[in-house]
């Protein structure tokens, strides 16, 4: 059950608009680093939650519901920064020919199939399609795609911020980007409280490792086709991050033969060399 507030979550104001900067908060918004994306990941990974603390549940969808109302945020900074961009090609035209056959760099469909507001799309007019939505069904797994998530979101919020010069946009985007730091380390505090890396990697850790090719769990394999050495690092020595092994670098050596498949079969639609 939810519950709606006709009050914004965090005031959003436009001093000057731009339709240019509001093509690009779309991205905000149906971005593969958007809002759309963390709300739904959050909302599907709770409605998923197995096991005996119903905290977690909790707290992926108190963060959905948060992650709505930063939607609702952004759908008002795009439509208050189109707010005065030009309805015709005329319009535009007659004071810059060039910039008037982009509209100013509009996304014309923020004017052809809204009326100047925002849309579920990105800042190219892609719809998000929900491709990058993440609920794998392992708690440990989804936090640490949650992380990632939100990293990548406040690298987005910060490129926004350092877009615009516009007080009450910086004003929003450092709300927005405060955010995104609390969230970071709120899903990186479930892996801690999990037991942190000793037990929740490799994940899942419910699988025993003495099932997997352990020879090969903690190799850095190289590739360098003249058998050099891998390149070096905390990933190639030293104890595991999981305390469960040493690192170690290899040159990785072929272990299996050439593929062979069989003849094509008659009526596949192959050549007749093929069979």
């Amino acid at each position: 059950m939810f519950y709606v507030d006709p009050n914004l979550q965090h005031p959003v104001r436009v001093e000057t608009p731009d339709p240019l900067f509001a093509r690009a908060l779309q991205q905000a918004i149906g971005g593969v680093e958007g809002e759309i994306r963390v709300a739904m990941q959050y909302f599907f990974q709770a409605c998923g939650a197995r096991g005996n603390d119903a905290r977690y549940r909790q707290l992926l969808m108190n963060t959905a519901a948060e992650e709505l109302g930063h939607i609702e945020m952004l759908a008002t900074a795009v439509a208050l920064n189109l707010e005065g961009a030009p309805l015709s090609l005329q319009e535009e035209a007659a004071a810059d020919p060039v910039g008037g056959a982009v509209l100013g760099g509009i996304n014309l469909k923020n004017l052809l199939s809204t009326g100047l507001a925002a849309m579920p799309v990105d800042s190219d007019g892609v719809p998000f399609d929900m491709s990058h939505i993440y609920a794998s069904g392992n708690l440990a797994a989804d936090m640490m795609a949650n992380a990632t998530a939100e990293s990548s979101g406040r690298v987005l919020a910060v490129r926004l911020y350092n877009m615009t010069t516009d007080p009450g946009m910086r004003d929003m985007l450092s709300f927005l980007i405060a955010r995104d730091a609390m969230h970071q380390n709120q899903w990186l505090a479930v892996i801690e409280e999990l037991g942190g890396m000793p037990n929740v990697f490799p994940i899942p850790n419910s699988f025993p490792q003495d099932q997997e090719k352990t020879e090969f769990s903690y190799a850095f394999l190289g590739f360098q086709r003249d058998g050099s050495e891998p390149v070096q690092g905390r990933w190639s020595e030293g104890e595991s991050l999981d305390g469960k092994g040493t690192f170690e670098p290899r040159h990785m050596e072929p272990l299996g033969e050439e593929p062979a498949l069989d003849p094509a079969r008659p009526e596949s639609g192959a050549q007749t060399e093929q069979m």
